[in-house]
């Protein structure tokens, strides 16, 4: 509270809890990056699932968590907080979902579930390597699955 310059009564007049704070932020964080993500694309020309992957998957978004996507950042932690903190990070989730199936060319809500989890867990397993080599190896291993497996998706 000091290093915020608020009292303790100024704090539960925003909030009624620390549960409260934590919800709001959280909200605040994914709604912020969705807002860059959609405007990254559209700098960069059209989204595609290879830019959204190279993105991603990458050695800057692996070394830079404060300013990545929340969701890689902060699932470990959301998994232990509070039902309204999880239901935050649920629609979200679902989301980007819907976000990734407009990269695809049909209906692929379960490939997207898939994907998410794929792209989230290598960020993850990277960021907690000490070998260098081998978290980008992490990184390129699930960039390169998923896209074969798009790949073989769109050829079936």
């Amino acid at each position: 509270m000091k290093s915020a310059k608020l009292t303790h009564g100024g704090f539960y007049g925003h909030f009624a809890s620390r549960e409260d704070l934590i919800a709001e932020a959280l909200d605040m964080a994914l709604s912020d990056a969705e807002a860059t993500a959609i405007s990254t694309g559209s700098v960069k020309g059209p989204r595609t699932l290879k830019s959204f992957l190279n993105s991603y998957l990458s050695k800057s978004h692996r070394d830079n968590p404060g300013s990545g996507c929340a969701v890689s950042a902060l699932a470990g932690d959301v998994a232990r907080a509070d039902e309204r903190t999880r239901e935050i990070m649920t629609k979200h989730v679902t989301k980007y979902f819907d976000n990734i199936c407009n990269l695809l060319d049909d209906d692929a809500t379960e490939f997207a579930m898939s994907l998410m989890c794929t792209i989230v867990g290598a960020v993850t397993l990277s960021r907690v390597m000490s070998d260098e080599e081998m978290s980008n190896k992490v990184l390129l291993a699930a960039r390169k699955a998923i896209l074969e497996y798009a790949e073989m998706r769109a050829s079936s």
